[in-house]
């Protein structure tokens, strides 16, 4: 066995922390959920059919299963397990497409998408997706990275795809009768351990790599999430959940809600990834969900929206992705007091590795959430190499059986990533308190070099999240003969709002030590942002006040 898909120790109960789960001879912290069985790893099994498996066997849910917000076109259980038959005999015999074969997808969120993801993975076909709004180059290099045997694109985004790439049109009648077959089993053996989606990774830090995960770390994420779900969901007695997907369909995380989501038998109302807030408000108002899975910039704009939000059956919203500020989250929290904000923290290599499951937990508004089931996580001094404790700040480290396979083709990035033991070196500087509750400080790589110090650019963005007049904030490295670099922040400000340079370095001064003062403000009409959510620090990069390079 992998030692990546090891599930985690279960040291003595004598010895590990009931409270912070921290695990004194080891200095590992275990999750404080309860561990979870998952299927014997030599069973043959892909993830769809094991979603479609925790349903009940008879009947199907009656509610739709999935809802297009824009067209108001449903697809309800049954006729989704029909088309994925349809779909999965239809690839196998006419499309050419089995078990191992790369399939690259480069469409917009629609109907089509989700049976069509489901037929692939149930035939042991591995999915990888792409931004339709990126550039050919750019998607020529995902593409170079995941090689795809076929693409799925539309007509208005085949165009971008490199010449010579097989492609099928999903808005074509060829893709049509695809659906129209007779619905037969289509039987491929898949192995847990093969590989099923390729994500991309964000690229904020560095370049973009593929991040291959097989059919059981999504078993493993799908059986963690439904775990502390389902008792959320039995709670209710007016009919199932309904749960807006604020996220395109291009998102990694959005494969994993999907399946959540089906496996839990409530309906997923989907909405074009490019929407606004206005637009995803009106279609949770429209469709009374239940809950909002969208990136934590959604959540700041919800709690700014300066018109009424009738959000009546809303009771929960799950973001993760991206920081949220403190501010924002309280913000929020005050505009929908009966609402819970889940927060959660995940990745492309990790899978959804905390998060909140009821309202005592979203109270921690700093914090991420608990360890999933099944995880397990260390943090680890990046100067000594050292293993901290409860309250230490460090690189955290995750191992258990939702970790990636590794990056496609990069043995280099995967030696950097992974030591001898499975760990997973996230990049992220992190703490636990003695509850057990996760808090993300910075990234590692974003940190900025003062002289012999070191600044975590989320705890500046926070500060400023806390000055009246400000929207939005950044913070970056800028040139400094003397320093090597020093902080600089790019802020948007709230219309009507006249906040000078010099009040917003004031502020931010008096709140820290001195190498941490901001020495350099520019404002700027918009942060960019990655459809995670993330603050897209290379896009800040190509600012022009980067090209000046003297002392600020």
């Amino acid at each position: 066995m992998d030692k990546r898909d090891a599930l985690p120790l279960s040291p003595s109960s004598s010895l590990r922390s009931r409270s912070s789960g921290f695990h004194a001879p080891t200095r590992t912290f275990h999750s404080l959920r309860p561990s979870l069985p998952l299927p014997p790893a030599e069973r043959r099994l892909n993830v769809a059919t094991y979603a479609f498996s925790l349903l009940p066997n008879s009947p199907l849910p009656a509610n739709p299963a999935f809802v297009d917000a824009a067209t108001g076109d449903t697809v309800h259980f049954p006729e989704l397990l029909s088309q994925i038959r349809s779909l999965s005999s239809s690839l196998l015999s006419r499309a050419g497409i089995a078990r191992g074969h790369c399939v690259f997808f480069l469409a917009p969120t629609s109907l089509d998408i989700p049976p069509l993801y489901l037929a692939l993975l149930s035939i042991g076909a591995v999915v990888s997706a792409g931004n339709p709004a990126s550039t050919p180059r750019e998607i020529a290099h995902l593409v170079s990275l995941s090689n795809p045997r076929v693409a799925f694109a539309t007509s208005a985004t085949a165009a971008k795809l490199p010449a010579g790439l097989d492609t099928i049109l999903l808005d074509s009648p060829r893709f049509r009768s695809f659906l129209d077959g007779d619905g037969g089993e289509a039987v491929e053996e898949v192995a847990q351990s093969d590989v099923a989606i390729v994500k991309f990774s964000s690229g904020t830090t560095g370049m973009i790599k593929a991040a291959a995960m097989s059919h059981r770390n999504m078993i493993a994420n799908v059986a963690a999430v439904h775990s502390m779900r389902i008792p959320v969901a039995e709670r209710r007695r007016d009919g199932p959940e309904a749960t807006l997907l604020g996220m395109p369909l291009f998102l990694g995380v959005a494969y994993t809600f999907l399946l959540i989501q089906l496996a839990l038998g409530e309906t997923t109302v989907l909405i074009e990834g490019r929407s606004g807030v206005k637009e995803m408000v009106q279609a949770a108002e429209r469709y009374r969900v239940n809950s909002l899975t969208v990136a934590p910039s959604v959540v700041v704009e919800m709690a700014r929206w300066p018109e009424p939000l009738e959000l009546v059956a809303l009771e929960y919203v799950t973001c993760g992705g991206a920081a949220l500020a403190e501010a924002a989250a309280e913000q929020f929290m005050k505009r929908f007091p009966h609402v819970e904000l889940r927060q959660s923290y995940g990745s492309s290599e990790a899978g959804m590795t905390t998060m909140m499951i009821d309202q005592e937990e979203c109270r921690r508004l700093r914090s991420v959430g608990r360890l999933s089931p099944n995880v397990e996580a260390m943090l680890v001094d990046t100067t000594t190499g050292e293993r901290l404790s409860v309250g230490q700040t460090g690189e955290l480290w995750l191992r258990g059986p939702s970790i990636m396979l590794g990056y496609v083709g990069n043995e280099e990035a995967n030696d950097a990533t992974f030591d001898s033991s499975g760990w997973l070196k996230t990049g992220d500087l992190c703490y636990f308190d003695e509850d057990g509750f996760l808090f993300i400080v910075d990234r590692l790589k974003e940190l900025i070099k003062c002289g012999g110090s070191q600044v975590p650019p989320a705890e500046l963005e926070h500060l400023l999240q806390l000055l009246p007049g400000i929207a939005e904030a950044a913070v970056l490295p800028y040139p400094d003969e003397e320093a090597g670099q020093v902080p600089m922040a790019f802020v948007v400000l709230q219309p009507g709002t006249n906040l000078s340079e010099e009040e917003i370095m004031d502020f931010i001064a008096k709140q820290v030590t001195a190498y941490k003062k901001i020495r350099k403000v520019v404002f700027i009409d918009s942060i960019p942002k990655t459809p995670y959510g993330k603050i897209w620090r290379a896009e800040l990069r190509k600012h022009e006040v980067f090209s000046c390079t003297s002392k600020p």
